[in-house]
């Protein structure tokens, strides 16, 4: 089994991605709303930070991005992985997201 997380930066793609995942026989993920560590460094006020930099992070559009996280058999991380990648396109682009896995060696209250 593997934990597959995907950090996706072009949220715009989500609709899409889950209806094609639901085609594909993906029947769970976790999906968490997530802000980048520049944003939150922001927000911190006893941080020594330059004043200019903190305006400029300040000003920039908020970027959010939705992180998924699918608990799979070894087959259905494959599929997954492919799903997410017809969807998203490449992941070498920039903002667009990132995928990686980890192996599960233990795992309970999936139903099974």
């Amino acid at each position: 089994m593997q934990l597959l997380v995907l950090i996706l930066k072009r949220v715009e793609l989500m609709d899409e991605l889950l209806k094609k995942l639901a085609e594909s026989g993906v029947k769970g993920a976790t999906i968490l709303e997530g802000r980048g560590m520049a944003e939150a460094l922001v927000n911190m006020e006893d941080l020594p930070m330059f004043g200019v930099l903190r305006r400029i992070l300040a000003d920039e559009e908020k970027e959010t991005s939705e992180v998924m996280m699918f608990v799979l058999k070894d087959e259905q991380a494959v599929i997954t992985r492919k799903v997410i990648k017809e969807v998203i396109g490449d992941l070498k682009e920039p903002n667009t997201g990132i995928m990686f896995s980890v192996p599960i060696t233990y795992v309970e209250g999936l139903g099974e």
